[in-house]
């Protein structure tokens, strides 16, 4: 073997190590992506349960305030933020539906407004 060739084959190995790292990660990161948003539409859930959004908030159907799926079709794809809809829920809000009114959500910290408000805008999943 000469020289060259050897070391021609420890840089194509140390190509092919790269680029097998780096589809790796790719796929690692994938499965984590896959798993992690199943866990935040499940939590979020269970915070609209923890602070009563379900007595006023259905999926599909207008209960005393409109569904979540109005909501995110009113301020979803680009309408609005979650940030915004966080600080509306916190300060409340009337005459945006209806007659009635929305009372503020201050006591909800707000970590929990954002991912509230942001499962919203992704369309209650």
């Amino acid at each position: 073997m000469t020289e060259d060739w050897k070391q021609q084959r420890s840089t194509d190995h140390g190509t092919a190590m790269q680029g097998s790292l780096a589809a790796s990660l790719v796929v690692a990161l994938g499965i984590c992506v896959g798993v992690a948003w199943p866990e935040r539409a499940v939590a979020s859930q269970a915070l609209a349960q923890k602070y009563a959004c379900i007595a006023c908030h259905q999926p599909a159907a207008k209960v005393v305030g409109p569904s979540w799926k109005d909501i995110g079709a009113r301020y979803g794809e680009g309408k609005g933020t979650a940030a915004q809809m966080a600080a509306s829920i916190k300060a409340g809000s009337a005459g945006k539906w209806g007659a009635m009114p929305m009372p503020a959500q201050a006591q909800i910290p707000d970590a929990d407004l954002q991912s509230l408000a942001q499962w919203v805008l992704d369309g209650a999943r």
